[in-house]
């Protein structure tokens, strides 16, 4: 067992590399009394705009009588939180004994199936991943022409392909959960080409520049452990029995299968259309939906950093809000440093969403404006009557947009007033601009909380959240509007025995790393009750 010494204050002009000498002089030793020291927790506490510190905790062994040292040192300071620490350990579970005819499937490679993949073959089940669009370097091509204007590839862009719709995003790593195994998760990203800070950072951040990077990582992993990844390879249909799944029809031919992981993501409509005409059990789930605002970045960093130009050493500010209300409305996915992107998996429809690189060094700041849509707004008989009403707003941005994915795009005090834009803003979306009513690019019930909860956001910022901020939109991937059942214990949809419903696109993951921890907990499921795969076979 450990020592843990929290609440631990540094100046922001202090490296990390001082903390040692700092957590030795709590302790009254000398540093070389120090075995070992791991970060557990770094945040920023800018509440004092003239005195902002990082607050940390970390866990320390000792060459020395720790008890006697901690006892003395809780005693000479209260200020601080020190006490014993010790972590649950990750582990797998037991292999079970039910034998597999069939390589484990999982489809899509996403976070939710990366990570269920490698640990699968990390666990010698030689797991076979389908991913319907390229691998991530031909992907990151294919985005690119897309940005300068070229046609749209369903099959290759930033939802579709390797990576899942994660690869292009903000590359944030915040997760509600904690944990082992939301630990191993990051210890993962962090040996595949991320980055050691994630695994203590209060709000960890990779970037869309690194993310290819990870995702690249992972899949080379698979590989070396025995998995197989197949691009270019969409899953049409599924083979069920009464007595549970026999197969999958594929783009490139029929595969059989005893175990299929649906790591589908959020964006796969024929995919969730094709599994309700095959009865999979699904129901209607509240989501995210609203518009995405935009302002200079300059503007943000003023606000959060006051007139000291802090962001040289601590980033481009990024920020968090609420405004309560009849329906909340909320930030989500803010892009500090960012760029608007087009969130497109279909021809004829658009949506938005943003991204940001490693550096954080576009002069925009952008962030989704959200409301959790309730099912009664949008409900009904039919299953996917949310993505009936995704579908509905985003086909009516298609068209304004001239159907060349131009971004519908309105100032925000404009909107308020009711009144048109008459000239286009300055913006980071890559396709161009078209002057648009935002109003008419959402349901009712989020205009009006865009109405009631804009100016209590501006007031909070003294008038300055709005002042030279934009509105763009539809916003409505932000989660999942189905989900498909699946039993708590198991992990398979009931009555569709080795069907494993994973991640976002299944409802139960809204993120890069609790997607990811959703595919592991899958995986552990599959492990607990299956054989590791005979190499003979």
């Amino acid at each position: 067992m450990s020592i843990r010494i929290a609440n631990l204050r540094l100046s922001i002009d202090e490296p990390e590399s001082a903390l040692p000498g700092y957590l030795a002089r709590a302790l009254g030793i000398a540093p070389a009394l120090i075995a070992n020291c791991r970060i557990l927790r770094k945040s920023l506490d800018a509440r004092v705009k003239d005195s902002l510190h990082f607050v940390y905790a970390a866990e320390l062994t000792l060459h020395d009588d720790e008890d006697r040292l901690m006892t003395r040192a809780q005693r000479r300071h209260r200020e601080l939180v020190i006490d014993r620490h010790q972590e649950p350990a990750f582990t797998m579970p037991t292999h079970g004994t039910q034998p597999l005819r069939h390589r484990p499937i999982i489809v899509g490679s996403g976070p939710a199936g990366l990570v269920a993949g490698y640990f699968l073959a990390e666990q010698g089940y030689q797991p076979l991943v389908l991913e319907r669009g390229p691998a991530v370097r031909q992907r990151i091509r294919d985005v690119a022409r897309f940005d300068a204007g070229g046609a749209f590839d369903p099959e290759s862009n930033y939802l579709f392909g390797e990576g899942g719709a994660g690869t292009f995003s903000d590359g944030k790593l915040t997760c509600r959960s904690s944990g082992p195994d939301v630990r191993r998760v990051l210890e993962l990203f962090a040996e595949c080409k991320g980055k050691p800070s994630i695994l203590y950072d209060y709000r960890p951040h990779l970037g869309s520049n690194r993310l290819p990077a990870v995702v690249k990582a992972i899949r080379r992993r698979i590989e070396a452990l025995g998995g197989e990844v197949r691009f270019h390879c969409r899953v049409e249909d599924i083979d069920m029995s009464p007595a549970g799944l026999r197969g999958i029809a594929t783009s490139s031919g029929y595969i059989a299968a005893d175990v299929v992981l649906l790591a589908i993501g959020h964006s796969a409509r024929d995919t969730i259309e094709m599994l309700v005409r095959r009865n999979v059990p699904m129901v209607q789930k509240p989501f995210q939906m609203g518009v995405r605002i935009e302002q200079p970045q300059e503007t943000v960093n003023r606000v959060k950093y006051g007139p000291t130009h802090l962001e040289s050493k601590l980033g481009s500010a990024d920020y968090n809000l609420v405004a309560r209300g009849g329906h909340d409305l909320f930030t989500f996915c803010m892009c500090a440093g960012g760029h608007i992107i087009p969130s497109v998996s279909e021809e004829g429809y658009f949506c938005t969403n943003g991204m940001s690189l490693s550096k954080r060094d576009s002069p925009f700041a952008n962030s989704g404006l959200v409301v959790t849509v309730p099912v009664e707004h949008f409900g009904g008989n039919d299953v996917l009557a949310g993505v009936r009403l995704q579908q509905q707003y985003e086909k009516r941005a298609f068209e304004i947009g001239r159907g060349g994915y131009a971004c519908p795009i309105q100032g925000a005090k404009d909107f308020l007033a009711g009144r048109a834009t008459t000239s286009l803003p300055a913006c980071s979306y890559p396709r161009g601009l078209a002057l648009a009513a935002i109003a008419e690019l959402v349901p009712p019930v989020i205009r009006d909380a865009l109405m009631q909860g804009l100016p209590l956001l501006d007031r909070r910022w003294h008038g300055k959240f709005l002042q030279e901020a934009c509105l763009v939109g539809p916003e409505s991937r932000g989660s999942s509007p189905v989900r498909i059942v699946r039993d708590d214990r198991t992990r398979e949809a009931p009555g569709l025995a080795g069907l494993y419903p994973v991640g976002e696109g299944a409802g139960y993951a809204g993120g890069i790393v609790s997607a990811a921890v959703d595919g592991l907990r899958s995986a552990m499921a599959v492990i607990a009750s299956y054989a590791p795969l005979d190499p003979r076979l």
